[in-house]
């Protein structure tokens, strides 16, 4: 293996994890992972002091072009449109700050950030790389990275989930949830969603999903047992590790149908994203190993 190749290998989690963070979609970030391979084989190493530094800035790049490029696709997608949900592997739950950055209650907030301003926040408080370090992947001076730093953080602070939670928390939680959608116990369902829930559904018009968001601990109550109920013979829930996280997995008649993944909140839950659309489950069929 050359001296390129085994650099490339050797962050390669690590690369995917900041494409993934930016972009929210695992196949795009497996395609920016590509660009910044070709780019990386052309580079004359010798001239490159920090060979980490310097892939991650080729990645972010190519990152925020794609980023861009996504924004125009989100614009005549079908229905509301969620990250692209990954099997994570145990360790991704034990580093608790990796865990909360990959959440999908987390990656929807980034969703809510300017493309740079996403790259500035993931650079900077998921990876802790240096101001002067995230001006060259940007292309813009320290001393704008900072304001748009700031600025980012503010903007998350604002919108992340209210309290932390720990695993044990959230798997007692979902087991709650659980047992209350498999046993049609609506008051069960009432006793864990807080009174503001929102339920969003990702199908891409390709599976049946809600096309707006259901809010409100009675209608996302009588929502999810409404429509479990219609093919609760055909039906099986089970746990998994979804982007750090406990989550559900949804099939039918034995075929991954549904990822549902939740966001607590002071020991409710408060978010519920069900991703059905099969172009995003592609991921869930093995584990994916994400670095800091």
């Amino acid at each position: 293996m050359d001296a390129a190749t085994e650099d490339f290998v050797a962050h390669r989690n690590l690369l995917f994890t900041v494409a993934y963070e930016m972009l929210g979609s695992a196949a795009d970030a497996e395609d920016v992972l590509q660009e910044t391979w070709l780019k990386w084989a052309g580079v004359d190493l010798a001239t490159v002091r920090d060979r980490r530094a310097y892939l991650v800035r080729i990645t972010t790049r190519q990152a925020l072009n794609r980023l861009r490029t996504l924004g125009r696709r989100k614009e005549t997608y079908v229905g509301p449109w969620l990250p692209e949900p990954l099997l994570t592997t145990p360790d991704v739950a034990e580093d608790v700050e990796l865990a909360d950055s990959v959440s999908m209650a987390m990656m929807l907030v980034l969703e809510t950030l300017a493309p740079v301003e996403r790259a500035v926040f993931v650079l900077r408080e998921v990876f802790d790389l240096g101001y002067g370090e995230i001006a060259e992947a940007v292309e813009k001076s320290p001393a704008a990275v900072r304001q748009i730093a700031h600025r980012a953080r503010a903007h998350v602070a604002a919108r992340r989930p209210r309290g932390e939670v720990s695993a044990a928390e959230s798997r007692e939680a979902l087991a709650a949830f659980r047992r209350a959608v498999e046993t049609g116990d609506l008051q069960g369902l009432l006793d864990i969603l807080s009174p503001d829930v929102v339920l969003l559904g990702d199908g891409g018009g390709i599976k049946q999903a809600v096309l707006r968001p259901v809010t409100g601990a009675g209608k996302v109550a009588r929502f999810m047992l409404g429509g479990l109920a219609k093919q609760a013979a055909a039906l099986s829930l089970g746990a998994a590790q979804v982007n750090g996280y406990p989550a559900l997995i949804v099939r039918l008649d034995g075929e991954l149908d549904t990822v549902l993944a939740v966001r607590f909140d002071e020991g409710r839950i408060t978010g519920l994203y069900a991703v059905r659309n099969p172009e995003k489950l592609s991921h869930m069929h093995r584990e994916t190993a994400l670095r800091r």
